[in-house]
């Protein structure tokens, strides 16, 4: 099932972490690693969503406000809190991004607040995920030592870097995502704004024709009188 309906559930009862040791055959609990979607939050409103983590993983987190009703500020409130409660980030901008180490295993709260706005709702873009391999340098000479002696730890090593590669590609397009929908909704809201104001120009115009013309044809009409001639 999906973690995030796991996290609707509620927070983690307890601290949870990576075990020692083999104390258990049954695996660990692990959804997906990353999502992407967008969310309509109303006025005044919060939405929060949940996301499983690992221990020693990064954790990143993309938003960019798509979409705004009427005059309403875009900007928007986002908090990341860890399974504790403890607040790891927080970002109040058009767009933003957060990123942080996952110190324990637990569900990780994502919260967007609409507290800006009593009225007018926001369309936000949310991408966000865990990733565990390619962000350990620690142990990089290592770890280049192995490749040069070790034909399969080579050909591991080289498939890990390219997973990077991908997932790092993989933001750059999301994010592109992002500013493509937030630059449609604004090509849109444009368009609709310069339709409906040209429409009431050309009304404005042929009603002050009409008028002037009204006036014109006044000022030359002679008042009748029932005086009989000279």
């Amino acid at each position: 099932s999906s973690p995030l309906l796991w996290g609707l559930l509620g927070p983690a009862r307890s601290r949870k972490t990576e075990p020692l040791s083999e104390a258990s055959d049954q695996p660990l609990f692990r959804g997906a690693d990353r999502y992407d979607f967008a969310v309509v939050i109303p006025g005044a409103g919060t939405e929060c969503f949940w996301q499983f983590a690992h221990q020693s993983g990064h954790f990143y987190f993309s938003y960019e406000v798509q979409w705004a009703s009427g005059m309403a500020d875009r900007h928007v409130l986002v908090t990341a809190s860890d399974p504790n409660g403890f607040r790891v980030g927080t970002a109040q901008d058009v767009r933003g991004q957060i990123n942080f180490l996952t110190k324990e295993t637990g569900f990780y709260q994502l919260c967007l607040s609409n507290r800006h706005n009593r009225f007018g709702f926001v369309q936000v873009y949310l991408d966000f995920g865990v990733l565990y391999e390619g962000f350990d340098t620690e142990n990089q000479p290592e770890m280049e030592r192995k490749e040069l002696n070790d034909t399969l730890e080579a050909i591991e090593m080289s498939t890990r870097k390219l997973q990077g590669y991908i997932f790092h590609i993989w933001r750059f397009y999301n994010m592109a995502r992002m500013r493509k929908g937030a630059d449609y909704f604004l090509l849109e809201a444009n368009s609709y704004y310069v339709t409906r104001w040209s429409a009431a120009q050309s009304c404005v115009i042929l009603l002050s024709g009409a008028l002037q013309l009204y006036f014109l044809k006044r000022l030359f009409n002679a008042p009748s009188t029932s005086k009989p001639r000279c």
